[in-house]
């Protein structure tokens, strides 16, 4: 027997997975470290905590009785997206890496629209510029760090970084090299164009290979720390939404799934380019070869969550064994609607459909009878009214989905994942294994180490297990008008946003 290893670089945690060739999990371990906010609306985390996870986590999975090192075939590495990490010209990290969520861009995201134009942008990178994607990041710590932008001689991806610890090689993948506004995404490859007029040198950048591509093999270094065999194969990988959706089978049109980690994703494939002119999701090549996809990104879903648990929880969090199983019974409680108490979940701006560095989280309609069970419900619906707001515009492009797969934390809370499809008005298919970001990269180390021939015969071997979530008609009418009012207050309060930016910018 044959294993596969899927590591998945998170914003919270880094978890790895010891999979069978038939796809079923044999070991899991995860790994927790920091995230800062060094100040508002800005996220950064130190590289080293990943590697330390990293290394932590294979040990374990890889004391799993009867697994030899000799018998895990290959290695993949998914991981949180845009994140950038700078190395010197030994390869030492210089600063913090600015993560996807960091929102301190958005004056440079309109030096590189200025630069480019915003058609040919879209044109090129299949995104208009972005405050959350790398190119922008570069720019600020060129503008803002000049010491550190000199002593810059490459940058990489979160888990770029992490493969090149493993492997001692420098490489990208096209699906997360996408999302850094440096690729050319019908060509695959870096631009030419951005590159020269953005004043990037290309010698910061490195390979880039399609995702199930050999990428580099274990240092005998890396392996005496992880317990890996030297030489195993280590796979391009793929950035996680792109990781996730192969795992979860979205490798042909009509598939679609929505994915509630720190973000929430609604993700299509596509077997062509497709772009929203209007930018309000992005296009990116997808980790299957040859193919691309879109997806709408809610940058607060799980983090929203996250941070409601521990402002608000802290008590229970000490006192209580499952915290989310309480907090999950206590929106139970709570009828649909949450007595009209709205959030709007821009605790870190949000890119589709806005794309708005400067909004914030807001929950409006607090009246005397609200709890604190309230809140937590309607924390759920703005979730997955700003998840409706993605499909929308799927809707508008003419893109009908015939199936819809929920994966990620959400689909963990039989509350939430009800409401999710309450809202869409909408079945849902609930992967019933977590694990698809981690099965996701294991696939492409399958292909990587020639256990599988392409994604599609790995996919016949990995079983995805689902189960229906039904939704309510009656609940699904409700949350029609109220999904309504949520986008009203939006386009209400958007000036509102902008305006308190510009005070807080002045004190």
């Amino acid at each position: 027997m044959k294993y596969l290893i899927g590591i998945d670089i998170g914003t919270s945690a880094t978890k790895a997975v010891l999979f069978d060739e038939t796809g079923k999990t044999i070991a899991e371990a995860s790994a927790d470290y920091r995230l800062s906010h060094p100040q508002p609306a800005w996220a950064e985390q130190d590289p080293q905590d990943w590697w330390e996870a990293t290394v932590r986590t294979i040990n374990v999975v890889m004391k799993s009785p009867g697994v030899s090192s000799d018998d895990v075939a290959g290695v993949g590495i998914t991981g949180q997206m845009h994140g950038l990490v700078l190395l010197d010209e030994k390869g030492a990290v210089l600063r913090p890496s600015i993560l996807w969520c960091d929102q301190r861009t958005a004056e440079e995201a309109d030096d590189i629209t200025n630069a480019i134009g915003r058609d040919d942008l879209v044109r090129i990178t299949g995104n208009p510029a972005m405050t959350g994607f790398t190119a922008a990041k570069m720019l600020w710590v060129r503008k803002y760090e000049p010491g550190i932008w000199a002593k810059t001689a490459k940058i990489l991806l979160p888990k770029d970084y992490v493969r090149y610890r493993l492997t001692g090689v420098m490489a990208f993948d096209v699906s997360d090299a996408s999302g850094t506004q440096l690729l050319d995404i019908e060509r695959r490859d870096w631009s030419h164009v951005v590159l020269e007029k953005l004043g990037f040198d290309k010698g910061l950048l490195s390979k880039v290979y399609e995702s199930p591509a050999e990428a580099g093999r274990v240092t005998s270094q890396a392996a005496k720390l992880t317990g890996l065999r030297a030489g195993t194969i280590i796979a391009a990988g793929a950035g996680d939404q792109a990781a996730a959706a192969v795992g979860n089978g979205i490798i042909r049109p009509g598939a679609v799934s929505v994915n509630v980690g720190s973000s929430g994703v609604v993700f299509v494939y596509s077997n062509h380019v497709v772009r929203d002119l209007e930018g309000r999701v992005h296009t990116l090549c997808h980790a299957v070869p040859g193919a691309w996809h879109m997806m709408g990104v809610t940058q607060g879903a799980g983090l929203s969550m996250k941070w409601f648990k521990d402002q608000f929880y802290d008590y229970e969090k000490k006192n209580v064994g499952n915290i989310y199983q309480l907090i999950d019974s206590q929106a139970a409680l709570i009828p649909p609607g949450s007595a009209g108490l709205y959030f709007l979940p821009y605790l870190m701006g949000e890119r589709s459909p806005h794309m708005n560095p400067t909004a914030r989280g807001v929950f409006f309609g607090i009246s005397a009878n609200h709890t604190k069970a309230h809140f937590t419900r309607a924390l759920m619906e703005g979730v997955a009214y700003s998840l409706k707001d993605c499909l929308e515009v799927f809707t508008e492009m003419g893109i009908e989905p015939t199936s819809i797969r929920l994966s990620g934390g959400a689909g963990s809370s039989e509350v939430w994942r009800g409401i999710i499809a309450d809202v869409f008005g909408t079945d849902l298919d609930l992967m019933t294994d977590a694990e698809s970001g981690t099965r996701g990269a294991a696939i492409l180390a399958g292909v990587a180490s020639g256990i599988f021939g392409d994604i599609a015969s790995a996919a016949a071997r990995f079983k995805w297990m689902t189960q229906p979530v039904r939704h309510n008609p009656d609940h699904a009418e409700m949350y029609r008008a109220r999904h309504r009012l949520y986008q009203k207050l939006y386009s209400q309060l958007k000036p509102c946003f902008n305006h308190a930016v510009s005070i807080e910018s002045e004190m």
